[in-house]
């Protein structure tokens, strides 16, 4: 079975997603759309696929199965509903959308319509948050006491100029949270479990022109009873990795980017040593701390072959359109809680109402 798959959007992201699409079996780019012409040409010329700027005439092709959404945040509910409503499967980029409304409206377009939806967080699927993850529900951390989240990295003001949406609360949907280090923030709460109360502080210190915060800090509470803390920021020279460190009664683990650099258990197993060793082996290079188009595309990969396998069997994906929504959810509350000053339970009841958005939108 062979899946033809077509990309909206043809900025930096979509090569991101032609690359993971040639990587898995039985999938084919076939189609790319992007307003701008010249965009989706050279899209098109460079990946071997038929150009679109009619996003209709591209849903109208048979041959397309599955469509993923690498519009600029803020833009991705549109397209993703017109694709689920043309009967296909959709895959958005992180984040699902910039508010719950939006990521709602995802949601129930696709199930309403019978098709998968997806969210990519590609960190999940690393060998090394996987193992983390697995030891979890095992018991091996003892009781969770404490899980932090630390996204320092550095974009330039020519990073924030190079687009009109980049730094917007309308397009951007926030800042180094919401923009960067989302991906922390998903792979926090798989691990921990669901946030429950958050307090925080967000700055705008180091760059010019952009709406949205390039410092923030919050600390949180899982429902576990948990504590954490997130930092994130565009404004740390030179950048450096991610980590995440979990820690529990019985155990800890440190990951930076997708190494493992500690694995501490008071209850050792023979496996343990075997893992220290590969630790050992693996030295992540500078992902995306300072330059955005230096990721790799294989956490990707392993996501759209997982989603492929969903469509193949008629089974939700591993990161579906409500795991998507967690963590804006999660970063709409870090955002309430730092205009406020005053802790913020989740679930939210409804999209806050932010005062810094509705500014950005008088400009």
């Amino acid at each position: 079975m062979s899946f033809g798959f077509g990309i909206v959007g043809c900025g930096m992201i979509s090569n991101f997603h032609a690359r993971a699409i040639a990587d898995v079996r039985g999938a084919k780019l076939i189609a790319c759309f992007d307003t701008r012409a010249e965009a989706a040409e050279k899209f098109a010329a460079a990946n071997g696929c038929t150009a679109y700027t009619d996003l209709d005439k591209m849903l109208a092709d048979p041959k397309l199965s599955i469509v993923t959404i690498a519009t600029p945040s803020g833009a991705h509910m549109e397209p993703a509903v017109a694709a689920a409503r043309a009967g296909k499967h959709v895959i958005v980029e992180k984040p699902l959308e910039i508010t719950l409304k939006r990521c709602d409206r995802i949601i129930e377009a696709c199930e309403n319509a019978g098709v998968q939806c997806g969210a990519i967080f590609p960190s999940r699927f690393h060998d090394s948050s996987v193992k983390i993850k697995k030891a979890i529900d095992g018991g091996r951390f003892g009781r969770l006491t404490l899980g932090d989240a630390y996204v320092k990295w550095y974009r330039t003001q020519q990073y924030y100029d190079s687009g009109a949406w980049r730094g917007t609360w309308a397009l951007d949907g926030g800042g180094a949270l919401m923009n960067q280090a989302i991906h922390s923030v998903d792979l926090l709460t798989w691990l921990m479990g669901p946030v429950v109360e958050i307090q925080a502080n967000t700055a705008t210190l180091a760059h010019e022109r952009i709406e949205v915060e390039d410092v923030v800090v919050a600390t949180l509470r899982f429902a576990s009873g948990a504590l954490g803390v997130l930092e994130a920021t565009t404004a740390a020279f030179p950048g450096y990795l991610k980590r995440v460190e979990i820690h529990g009664s019985e155990g800890s683990a440190l990951l930076e980017e997708e190494d493992l650099k500690a694995w501490d258990f008071a209850k050792p197993r023979k496996d343990d040593k075997a893992i220290l060793d590969q630790m050992k082996q693996h030295k992540s290079g500078g992902g995306g701390a300072s330059d955005p188009a230096a990721i790799g595309h294989h956490g990707h990969a392993i996501q759209f072959r997982d989603f492929v396998e969903a469509v193949k069997k008629n089974r939700k994906p591993a990161i579906d359109g409500h795991e998507g929504r967690r963590s804006v959810e999660i970063i709409l509350g870090v955002y309430k809680a730092a205009e406020t000053g005053k802790p913020v339970k989740l679930p939210l009841a409804s999209d806050p109402v932010l005062k810094a958005r509705k500014a950005g939108k008088k400009k």
